[in-house]
């Protein structure tokens, strides 16, 4: 990781192949509590082709990058559940989920979407419970033989005080 700050911008189609490399890495990237043989059910190559544009093209991407490679992101699909967080291994740990998510709250906020939903994995329920989500229910998703735990959580968007 270099010591310049990753650059936050809308992503777009032309970032999909990339953004499909970067979960790729994300969830098989060292630190992850669940085993590999999850990993591999869950994403077991980089995403990419029409299904995967499909998905992208309807949501808001928020993507970081330094030195024109992304290294994070996050989306927005409608109406109000953020459905892809990932960060590449290179870059956890350095604040970088809290920008992308700070950014694409902000985005939230000003289109008037009165609260978000995720479904997070094991290592991304303590990073949205940082950012004021709470946990409505523990979830089990089954792919192939594999049986992958996550967590349905919601964070209310009440209005921001006005600083008269």
């Amino acid at each position: 990781m270099t010591a310049m700050k990753p650059v936050l911008r809308r992503g777009n189609a032309a970032d999909h192949d990339a953004l499909g490399l970067l979960m790729h890495a994300a969830v098989h990237g060292p630190g992850s509590p669940y085993r590999a043989a999850q990993r591999q059910a869950w994403i077991a190559a980089p995403r990419s082709g029409p299904d995967w544009d499909a998905r992208l093209s309807g949501q808001t991407i928020i993507l970081a990058e330094q030195d024109d490679h992304p290294v994070g992101f996050m989306t927005l699909a409608p109406p109000d559940c953020v459905d892809f967080a990932f960060i590449h291994p290179d870059w956890q740990g350095c604040g970088l989920f809290r920008r992308l998510y700070q950014a694409l709250e902000d985005h939230a906020r000003e289109t008037g979407i009165p609260a978000l939903r995720v479904h997070a994995s094991l290592q991304a329920r303590p990073a949205f419970a940082a950012m004021g989500f709470a946990v409505t229910a523990q979830e089990t998703v089954t792919i192939g033989d594999q049986s992958l735990a996550r967590f349905a959580m919601e964070k209310s968007l009440p209005p921001r005080q006005r600083a008269d």
